[in-house]
């Protein structure tokens, strides 16, 4: 099975996922947003499985930096472009595994998804 974390590599949730999952010996690859980016296609499969609303971090720095404009009349199509020009407002980590997606750190969740 691969498992595949996406993230940025200061953030604290992606520093304990990591943690989480190297201390499980739970191989993995790990796609940093800030020099990767994120492709279109990868962003709409996960708005078709898990929804904008739940990928879409509007607590983060960067989308409470955006003019009142851009953070008004959320829809689908408005967040996704958000998410595409500015990755970092993407929840994170979002982990791959297998063909399930999780947004979020929650330990007892990722131990039933790797089984370790």
């Amino acid at each position: 099975m691969t498992i595949t974390m996406y993230g940025i590599t200061n953030c604290d949730t992606i520093k304990k996922a990591r943690v989480w999952l190297e201390s499980r010996d739970v191989p993995y690859r790990f796609h940093d947003y800030r020099t990767e980016g994120i492709e279109a296609g990868k962003l709409n499969g996960w708005v078709g499985e898990v929804g904008w609303e739940k990928l879409l971090n509007k607590g983060s720095t960067t989308f409470r930096e955006l003019p009142e404009a851009d953070r008004q009349g959320l829809d689908e199509n408005k967040a996704k472009a958000l998410m595409l020009a500015k990755p970092t407002m993407i929840k994170r980590p979002v982990l791959e595994v297998g063909d399930q997606i999780l947004v979020g750190f929650k330990p007892d969740v990722y131990e039933g998804a790797v089984g370790k």
